[in-house]
C-alpha cells in the first residue's frame, strides 16, 4: 500500500469536480503548470479528521513571498482508483484548514496537496495521505410495535444516544408491497412513540425508524417490526325475523361470543341488496327487538351487526340478511246466499282463512245516487246473518269482512245487492 501511495503522488491528473468551501476556488488551467523549486509540503504533517459524510484536512503550510495558497485533490479509491482530481483551492497561504464536504459514508478516498503560487503555477502534490469516512449511524437500539388497537399502530423505541439526532424518520410497509414508504417525521431526540392511526381492519403493517442529525445524515434503518390491526367484532350468529305477527317483525339472534363487544345495531331494507337504514342501536346483553309495522304482509330484510368497546363495527355488506314479514291479513270469506223472504234478509257465508274468529257485516242503505248509508256490524260470530230492519222501495247492499285473533280484518266481500219492491210496484206486475 505504501508502494501504491507513493505512485500515486506521481500521477496526478488534474479535473475541475464542483464543490463550494469557505475560501475555496477551483479553476485549474488546463494542463498544471509544475514549479519544481516551489516546496512540497511534508505529507506527515498532513492531518485527516473524518466525519460520516465529510472530511477535515489540516496541514503544515509554507510562508515564501511565491507562495499564494494550497490546491486540494481528491480520489475515491474504489471509483476512481489512482486518478486524483482537484477538488478545491485555499487562496490564502496562511490558512491551513479545509473541509471536504458531500461525501459518500464508510469510503476510502486519498488525499493530495501542493502550493499555489502568485505565478500561476504549482508545486509538485505532497505524497497521497488515505483515510476514510465514518460509518452512517446506527439506528435506534430498540424499537417494537404494538398490535390489536383500533385501527392504528403505536411504535415505541428507546431514545437514540447520540446529541448529534435531531430528528427520526418513521417508515413503513405492507405485506402487499415491499416498498418503504416515509409516513412521518419527528423532531426532538427523545422522542419515543409514534402512532400511525387511519389504517385497515386486520392489516398488518411493518415499521422502521431512521434517525437524522442536526446536519442532515440520515442513520441506517433499524431492525423491522410488525403489528396487526384490531379485526372487526364477530358476528352474531343464527339471525331469525318473524313472518306470523301482526303489524311486527321480531328479530332474535346467539349473541357474539367476543367479549369486548357492547352494542348490537339493527338494520333494514326493503329489498336484500338495497340500503339499509339502522333501525336501532341495543346493547350488548340483548338480543331481541321488535320493528313496529302498520301495515300487514310487509316484508323487511334484516342484517344486524356488532359493534366493541373501541368503536368498531362488523362491516354490513359482509353480513348476510335474513327476511321477516308481518302477518298478513286473513283471507275474504265468500258469500254463498243473498235472498229476501217474509220481509227478511237472509245472508249466509263461508270462511276464507281458519284465522277468522269473527266477521263484520257492511250493511248499506242506498235511497238514491247521492244518498246512501252504511252501517257496520261487528262481532258476528257465525255465518249466517239475518236482517229484518228492511223497508220496502230501498235497496240494501251487504258486504262480510273476516275479523283474526289479532283483529287483523280482511278484504270486503264484493256486495250483495238486495230490495223489497214497494206495493206499487207490486201491483203493477
Amino acid at each position: 500500500m505504501k508502494k501504491l501511495i507513493t505512485h500515486i503522488s506521481l500521477i496526478v491528473l488534474v479535473t475541475l469536480i464542483t464543490g463550494c468551501t469557505l475560501n475555496q476556488k477551483v479553476n485549474p488551467p488546463k494542463e498544471p503548470k509544475i514549479d519544481p523549486n516551489l516546496p512540497i509540503l511534508d505529507h506527515t504533517k498532513i492531518r485527516t479528521i473524518p466525519d460520516i459524510k465529510a472530511v477535515g484536512l489540516e496541514w503544515q503550510g509554507t510562508s515564501i513571498q511565491e507562495a499564494r495558497g494550497y490546491h486540494i485533490y481528491r480520489s475515491e479509491i474504489q471509483k476512481d482508483g489512482e486518478k486524483l482530481k482537484r477538488i478545491a483551492t485555499v487562496e490564502d497561504k496562511y490558512a491551513k484548514h479545509y473541509v471536504d464536504t458531500d461525501l459518500n459514508p464508510e469510503t476510502q478516498y486519498i488525499y493530495a496537496i501542493s502550493v499555489d503560487s502568485v505565478n500561476d503555477d504549482e508545486s509538485k502534490p505532497s505524497k497521497a495521505i488515505m483515510t476514510k469516512t465514518l460509518p452512517v449511524l446506527d439506528s435506534v437500539s430498540l424499537i417494537f410495535a404494538t398490535s390489536e388497537l383500533p385501527r392504528k399502530v403505536r411504535i415505541e423505541w428507546r431514545p437514540h444516544e447520540s446529541f448529534a439526532i435531531e430528528k427520526y424518520i418513521v417508515e413503513r410497509n405492507t405485506q402487499k408491497t415491499s416498498e418503504w414508504k416515509k409516513i412521518a417525521t419527528l423532531k426532538n431526540r427523545l422522542t419515543a412513540e409514534y402512532i400511525d392511526d387511519d389504517l385497515k381492519d386486520n392489516e398488518t403493517y411493518t415499521y422502521r425508524i431512521r434517525a437524522v442529525t442536526f446536519d442532515g445524515i440520515i442513520s441506517k434503518p433499524s431492525v423491522s417490526v410488525t403489528a396487526t390491526t384490531k379485526p372487526l367484532p364477530i358476528s352474531v350468529s343464527s339471525l331469525m325475523a318473524t313472518k306470523d305477527q301482526p303489524r311486527k317483525i321480531v328479530l332474535a339472534w346467539d349473541h357474539s361470543p367476543q367479549e369486548d363487544v357492547v352494542a348490537y345495531s339493527v338494520y333494514f331494507s326493503s329489498n336484500v341488496d338495497g340500503f339499509y337504514t339502522k333501525l336501532k342501536s341495543i346493547p350488548s346483553s340483548a338480543n331481541r327487538i321488535e320493528h313496529i309495522i302498520n301495515e300487514d304482509s310487509k316484508t323487511y330484510f334484516y342484517k344486524v351487526s356488532t359493534i366493541d368497546k373501541d368503536g368498531l363495527e362488523t362491516d354490513l355488506k359482509l353480513l348476510p340478511a335474513v327476511e321477516g314479514q308481518t302477518l298478513s291479513a286473513p283471507m275474504q270469506p265468500t258469500i254463498t246466499l243473498a235472498l229476501i223472504k217474509d220481509n227478511t234478509v237472509i245472508l249466509n257465508w263461508a270462511k276464507g282463512d281458519e284465522r277468522t274468529i269473527s266477521f263484520n257485516l257492511y250493511k248499506t242503505e242506498v235511497k238514491g245516487m247521492f244518498n246512501k248509508s252504511t252501517k257496520v256490524i261487528k262481532g258476528i260470530k257465525g255465518i249466517r246473518y239475518e236482517d229484518t230492519d228492511i223497508a220496502r222501495g230501498v235497496t240494501y247492499e251487504y258486504a262480510v269482512q273476516a275479523v283474526d285473533e289479532y283483529n287483523l280484518i280482511s278484504v270486503k266481500t264484493p256486495a250483495a245487492s238486495l230490495s223489497i219492491p214497494t206495493k206499487n210496484d207490486e201491483d203493477k206486475k
